[in-house]
Parts: structure tokens; sequence; C-alpha cells
């Protein structure tokens, strides 16, 4: 059957956005169990933690746990760090008194890659980071549960995890856009099969997924076409020629989200000549 690739944040939100599956996947990945009613699409905290505002696109927790699943399906070169920040973040925002440092809730941070680098510089399928010190004789001290957890599934290897392949192969069979429902007898499996099936993809769900196509589409070749002509502001001027391609295809709003462009530049692009060069940010 036909179906819409999970490489789409949009479609990943939708699929993995449903609370019986999220717990299924938390505790294949991690080996826990957590209670939730509701998992969170572009999830922000309240109040600003440092000078970014960290936005997950699925967040959920029960009483006493947290668990934050992300995925990136276009790597940038920050990507290590930027997920290493948004760890963190869950768990300094914890500490908002003054009478001690205390974490509640145990943080977990998972970290979908539906592509990989071209140079070669990821070769897992599974990789965990955690933060329990060892001693000098190589022993673990397991004071802190908190996990950071990177899934690759187009890396999967022999000695991945078991269940956590069973949702890598689904994931990267997926991106073909094609798939046979009688390869997964898992119930969870099943039901993501339907949730991602073509034909029952409703026209606003769709509209969103061309969206991130088009998004992808355009950063891939104005960012390529960048790079090879040696822009000095490269990331800057690709965003520019980005939302130019956008234009015909996309509405400002939309266009300022993917591109993290302010709305009076995506208003001013539109009033201009597209192959005007370097119009200002600032």
């Amino acid at each position: 059957m036909q179906v819409i690739p999970l490489k789409y944040g949009t479609m990943f939100k939708h699929a993995f956005g449903q609370p019986k599956i999220f717990c299924q996947f938390v505790k294949d990945i991690l080996g826990i169990d957590i209670h939730i009613n509701k998992v969170h699409t572009e999830y922000e905290y309240p109040k600003p933690i440092g000078f970014v505002r960290s936005k997950y696109d699925l967040f959920a927790e029960d009483k006493e746990q947290r668990i934050i699943v992300e995925i990136q399906h276009v790597k940038e070169e920050d990507f290590f760090n930027r997920f290493l920040y948004y760890h963190l973040i869950s768990l300094v925002e914890q500490v908002d008194g003054y009478k001690e440092y205390n974490f509640e809730r145990t943080v977990y941070t998972i970290v979908v890659l539906t592509s990989t680098p071209r140079d070669g510089s990821i070769t897992f399928g599974c990789a965990v980071s955690d933060m329990n010190p060892k001693d000098e004789d190589g022993e673990i001290i397991p004071v802190y549960p908190h996990r950071l957890v990177f899934l690759c599934p187009r890396l999967v290897k022999k000695n991945t995890p078991p269940l956590t392949k069973k949702w890598l192969q689904f994931i990267e069979d997926s991106l073909d856009g094609e798939m046979n429902k009688n390869d997964y007898q898992d119930p969870q499996l099943q039901e993501l099969i339907k949730l991602i099936q073509k034909r029952s993809i409703n026209p606003t769900l769709l509209s969103e997924i061309k969206d991130d196509a088009a998004w992808e589409k355009a950063k891939g070749r104005f960012m390529q076409e960048g790079k090879e002509a040696g822009i000095a502001e490269g990331l800057q001027q690709g965003q520019l020629n980005i939302a130019r391609a956008l234009l015909d295809v996309l509405d400002d709003k939309t266009i300022a989200q993917k591109t993290k462009l302010t709305l009076a530049v995506i208003k001013k692009l539109r009033l201009k000549e597209k192959n005007i060069p370097n119009i200002k940010t600032s």
C-alpha cells in the first residue's frame, strides 16, 4: 500500500502522537512503562530557559517520568549539540526554586534521524548517552537515570536491540512511500500502518505534509547551490533563496516558520523581484 513517509515531521507527529503508540514505542526503546492521556506536539515550556525557546515535536509526561521524543529528518551540523541542549533544558527547568537542586522527574530524550550525513560520520542504528559517572576502577555509579537516545532507521545493525530494531525497520520501510502490511503482525505497528496509509490522510493534514515536502525540496536544492557557489553568508542567503522559491507555494506564515525568517522579511520578498539578491534580515 502507499503510505506517507515518516521522514516528514507532520506525519511522524501525527502517527507517534497517538498515546498508545507513543507508550509502546517508549517501552520498547527505553524499557519503561509510562501512563499518559495525551501527547503534546510543538510543546514549549511556559517560561523560556536561557536565550532559546525550545520547542519539542512530541512531548509527554506522567507523574513520575518525563518523556520527550524528537524527530529531525534533515541533518544540520549542530544536531548532536542541539538535542543535548534540549535534553539539559528539560532538566534545568525543574530547578526553579531557591532551596535545593532537585530533579523530581527523569528526563528521556529520543531523537529519530531519518536521514544520515553523506560523509559517513554516523555509523550506528542506536546510540545511548547517559550521565552516570564512572570511577577509577571502571565501575558505573548509577545516580543519574536520565538518557539521551539517538536512533537511525537507515543504519540498523545485527546488534541493534530487537525491540528497537522492529521500530527502526518499520520507519525505514516507510521512507520510499510503499509498505506491505502483511510484513508487520505487531498490533501497534498494524495501527501505525493505518495512520500513515495515504488514502486515510485527511485533506488538512495532507496539505501540511505537502508544505513539508515543498520545504525539504527547496531547502535541499538551494542550500546545495549556495554551497557550490561559495556564498559567504551561506545559511542566511540560503534561507532567503528557499523563501523565494516557496512564495508561490506556501503562505507567508508557513514560509516564516520553515525558514526562521521574520514575516517582515517574507513580505519584503513578495514586493521585490525574485532575482534581487542579498535582502537584509535585520
